[in-house]
């Protein structure tokens, strides 16, 4: 297919980026193939790399809703990709890292309210 060797230089592009630090290049280069006509295999890698970037601690942009979404995609649209088994983990992972998030913030609110009750009772 005439698209691979276009998506395979973008891939590498954003592999390159990525390890330089270039976040945002890097997640544009695997936008690029997304753009790309056909629903050949490197799409799938794309989407990939795309949720790595989103989810990678060192990324000032990161996102994990974004990273999510993207494993998902993979599992939804490319459900034979060799890449589901392990986007099913990351998607897993960050579902379960949210709950937790969840849980901490309303456990903060608890501690914020028991804390406003013992000022309230001191006065």
């Amino acid at each position: 297919e005439e698209s691979i060797t276009p998506a395979c230089d973008r891939l590498l592009q954003s592999k390159k980026l990525f390890h330089l630090g270039d976040y945002a290049g890097s997640l544009k280069e695997s936008q690029r193939i997304l753009s790309l006509p056909g629903k050949h295999s490197l799409k799938d890698q794309a989407l990939f790399h795309m949720g790595l970037i989103y989810a990678y601690v060192e990324n000032p942009q990161r996102d994990f809703g974004k990273a999510l979404g993207s494993f998902k995609k993979i599992l939804k649209d490319y459900p034979k990709s060799p890449l589901a088994d392990e986007a099913k983990v990351w998607a897993g992972m960050l579902q379960e890292n949210e709950k937790l998030t969840q849980v901490i913030e309303k456990t903060k609110q608890v501690d914020i309210s028991v804390e406003e009750k013992k000022r309230e009772k001191a006065r």
